[in-house]
């Protein structure tokens, strides 16, 4: 249980540790979250989201989403603003080393009356055509020249090659494609691990779903509208994947890198090896900048062509095209980023470093960097669930200032993957979510154990914290009928 005392109640949803709780603390810590969530919350998120107070130029708070808990530096849920221009730091411990994994969600105008005669044969051809699973590999064929291209270009080069239309690149995060990212600043053995996974989904909790928008579902009908959800029941498909082996390696590199300079060349002491840094400006902080920005772009190509299958896979089983199904992209967000923005710090515009590590960007309307479509509504906000539960459509709000406008990102573990294998057995697992009307395909029986929806936060409680805190705002809930899991 975690150690509620040391919090104090800022709101019903908002707790914080003061700097005094330890020693190097430049700010204090945030946790987001309702009394039972925080209550839930495993203790090391409080030692990790302390720790990550006390890093060089951290600007306002530590934070903590709803769904936090422990990670790899940083707890997954974290979020730190770093004043670049004042010795602020970037530490692939606050990004993750699945760089850039993301949500993409997709519409068409097909209802579940539609769908439901089709569905096992829909999840059974896109198990076929979405490579899952550790090791896996997809079929778009790169060398690695070619591959330096696609983590400089991103998604733009997926649709200068026929996997996806242009206007998914308008529906994308950073239009797909981050700028100033440099292929010279990756490994060989980056490339090594990245250049055959484009199109794939990976494994852990990654998986591509096709879902339901039920009409008791919809919290904001206009918003739903405005962002594709048109008509009753209408079905939708959601995926989480990012950057695979290539993002992993990246992370690995760097932090090597920053372990060897960070005291000795710039000074630098921290609490806890696994938030290595370097200061941004540096030499080595801009190149790992720069190498993080082609994990983004390699990420948002992967999404890109599992997209592109998905739409192959749609026309095959309903004899129509993707065009006339209009499956259009709602929205592409990221994850496990950092990024330079513009923020409001006591009355004035800074520059900042944004770490979100498993938090979602969440722009208000007006903001810059949302598609023109969403400016009047504010940016999408794709939050998955469990297998089991049920994923939401969120939408960013003018509240999101107060966390630099990030959000939630999942449900959030309570339980270890060790834990959850010796909790369920995979074969008895995929058969209840068949008679609960969910047909699931997993590259593995252990690999479905872990991913059981008890194994993670209640999705429901950790959105309406998110709501309740004014950080983001239900649009829509959707509802699991076909998985597959990596």
């Amino acid at each position: 249980m975690a150690k509620i005392e040391v919090l104090e109640r800022i709101s019903d949803t908002v707790w914080e540790i003061p700097i005094s709780y330890k020693k190097g603390m430049q700010v204090p810590a945030r946790i987001y979250g309702t009394e039972k969530l925080i209550r839930e919350m495993d203790d090391a998120v409080y030692d990790q989201i302390t720790n990550v107070a006390t890093l060089p130029g951290i600007t306002k708070y530590a934070l903590c989403m709803p769904d936090g808990h422990f990670g790899y530096g940083f707890p997954i849920g974290g979020v730190a603003a770093m004043d670049v221009e004042n010795g602020g730091v970037i530490s692939p411990g606050g990004i993750g080393f699945d760089i850039n994994c993301g949500m993409r969600l997709v519409v068409t105008n097909l209802t579940y009356d539609d769908v439901k005669p089709y569905i096992k044969q829909l999840v059974d051809r896109l198990y076929e055509r979405v490579p899952a699973g550790v090791g896996s590999k997809g079929f778009v064929k790169l060398s690695p020249m070619e591959f330096r291209k696609v983590m400089e270009k991103g998604a733009r080069w997926c649709v200068e090659n026929d996997y996806g239309w242009e206007e998914d690149l308008e529906m994308t995060e950073e239009n797909g494609c981050i700028k100033g990212a440099d292929a010279s600043t990756i490994s060989e053995k980056a490339i090594e691990r990245g250049f055959n996974q484009i199109g794939t989904l990976g494994s852990g909790n990654h998986y591509l779903e096709i879902q339901v928008a039920k009409p008791e579902n919809i919290f904001d009908r206009s918003l739903a509208e405005k962002m594709g959800i048109t008509i009753p029941n209408q079905v939708v498909v959601m995926f989480h994947c990012g950057s695979r082996g290539f993002g992993h390696q990246v992370a690995t590199d760097y932090l090597q890198v920053f372990l060897k300079v960070m005291e000795s060349k710039y000074g630098i002491k921290i609490l806890d090896r696994e938030l290595a840094c370097a200061p941004f400006y540096s030499p080595e902080g801009q190149a790992y900048f720069a190498a993080m920005k082609c994990g983004l772009n390699m990420s948002f190509a992967n999404r890109q062509v599992i997209l592109h299958r998905i739409r192959e896979v749609f026309s095959e089983i309903f004899g129509r095209s993707p065009e006339d199904m209009n499956m259009r992209m709602v929205y592409d967000v990221a994850h496990n980023t950092a990024k330079l923005e513009s923020h409001i710090i006591d009355g004035k515009e800074r520059s900042l470093l944004v770490h979100r590590k498993g938090a979602t960007r969440a722009f208000a309307p007006g903001m810059s960097g949302i598609p023109e479509k969403y400016k009047s509504i504010g940016q999408p906000v794709i939050i998955g669930g469990s297998m089991e539960t049920g994923s939401y459509l969120l939408a960013g709000v003018p509240g999101g200032a107060e966390t630099f406008f990030s959000t939630a990102h999942g449900s959030g573990r309570t339980m270890s993957r060790t834990k959850a294998r010796k909790t369920w057995r995979g074969e008895k697992l995929q058969k209840d979510l068949e008679n609960k009307g969910i047909y699931v395909r997993a590259t593995s029986w252990s690999g479905l154990a872990e991913e059981a929806g008890s194994a993670y936060k209640n999705i429901d409680d950790v959105i309406a914290a998110a709501e309740l805190a004014g950080i983001s705002k239900r649009v829509v809930r959707f509802t699991p009928i076909g998985n597959i899991k990596g």
